[in-house]
């Protein structure tokens, strides 16, 4: 066990070369990119069924990134038309969801006075991990709950390294709870996940459940798409088939880490809205830069290294991207 007191989250290490650069497309998939692309970007572009602004908002072009698409895509199996019905389903929904005025670190920050997420270390596929404790709700029933379940999951999402899109979820049953949450907001929290964040779960560890949500996983598992479901695990032993760190794994509730950490909401929670803030202001800080527009590419706004050839020599280095060495290698799509 650590010998220090951990208070804080240890966000996963940049990697230092471009090693994990998503590869450009070829064939049909480019085609099909191009496509969903041309379809956002069109001049006339009005997002459908929305009375009120349908015109895309600087926040919504922001979220269009070329791997945004691309996650969809793959998501329907290269459907096009699927692929651009579901991105602009997510897109209202997240005007309805109220991620642009209302879902706030103030409006949700009550939900997580307990500790009940955490969002610490990272599993080994340098996937930010996401600690689940349901046993620590503290709140009635309500909205905020997935309002603030669906926060701490663009907050991981944000903590992602380049060329990182997944997240990994630690969730322990352990210790029951009069307040534990609902099968309806279970249900309602899978669906979100599920529609919305396609292609961002890596794994989800869930260790301890209950017989009621061991019968509700037993009916509700078989209806989730293959890929997300074989990304579930069911009280794994974490650490001896080696899918984490043992030193960056809490130590609480029975997950057996050597990480010696304590939730203290006035030590926690500002540090993690800090971070996460200063993360959002120099990503968008650099797609500003690259011309702000859709497709842009999330390595280069999370601040991946480029490894840029030497003119005369050949020899590749890393270099600070500019606008132009972007354009040239294709990081911004249109």
């Amino acid at each position: 066990m650590s010998s220090t007191k951990l208070y804080t989250p240890i966000i996963p290490p940049i990697p230092p070369t471009d090693e994990t650069r998503p590869k450009p497309l070829e064939g049909v998939h480019e085609e099909k990119r191009l496509q969903v692309l041309a379809h956002f970007t069109a001049e006339d572009y009005k997002l459908p069924n929305v009375e009120k602004d349908p015109k895309l908002m600087e926040m919504e072009k922001f979220w269009l990134t070329n791997d945004c698409m691309l996650r969809y895509l793959r998501a329907t199996k290269w459907d096009v038309p699927a692929a651009i019905k579901r991105l602009e389903s997510t897109l209202a929904w997240r005007r309805s969801f109220g991620f642009y005025d209302s879902l706030t670190p103030e409006h949700v920050e009550i939900e997580g006075q307990t500790g009940k997420e955490v969002i610490f270390g990272y599993d080994q596929g340098n996937r930010p991990g996401l600690y689940m404790f349901p046993s620590r709700q503290n709140t009635e029933e309500s909205e905020r709950q997935i309002q603030y379940a669906t926060f701490m999951i663009e907050r991981t999402i944000d903590l992602a390294p380049p060329g990182i899109e997944n997240i990994a979820l630690f969730v322990n049953y352990g210790d029951k709870s009069p307040k534990s949450p609902s099968l309806s907001t279970s249900r309602n929290f899978l669906s979100i996940l599920q529609n919305h964040y396609p292609e961002r779960l890596g794994r989800a560890y869930i260790i301890n459940i209950p017989f009621l949500l061991n019968a509700f996983f037993k009916v509700i598992m078989p209806l989730v798409d293959p890929v997300t479901r074989d990304k579930v695990r069911f009280n794994p032993k974490v650490i001896d088939e080696g899918l984490i760190d043992k030193e960056i794994l809490l130590n609480a509730q029975g997950w057996g880490g050597n990480a010696d950490f304590e939730y203290e909401h006035d030590k926690y929670w500002p540090a993690l809205i800090e971070i996460c803030k200063k993360r959002r202001e120099e990503q968008m800080a650099r797609w500003h830069e690259l011309g702000g527009k859709i497709g842009a590419d999330e390595w280069i706004l999370k601040g991946g290294p480029i490894v840029v050839a030497h003119p005369q020599t050949g020899d590749a280095s890393n270099e600070a991207v500019t606008k132009d060495e972007t354009h040239q290698t294709g990081s911004i799509a249109a």
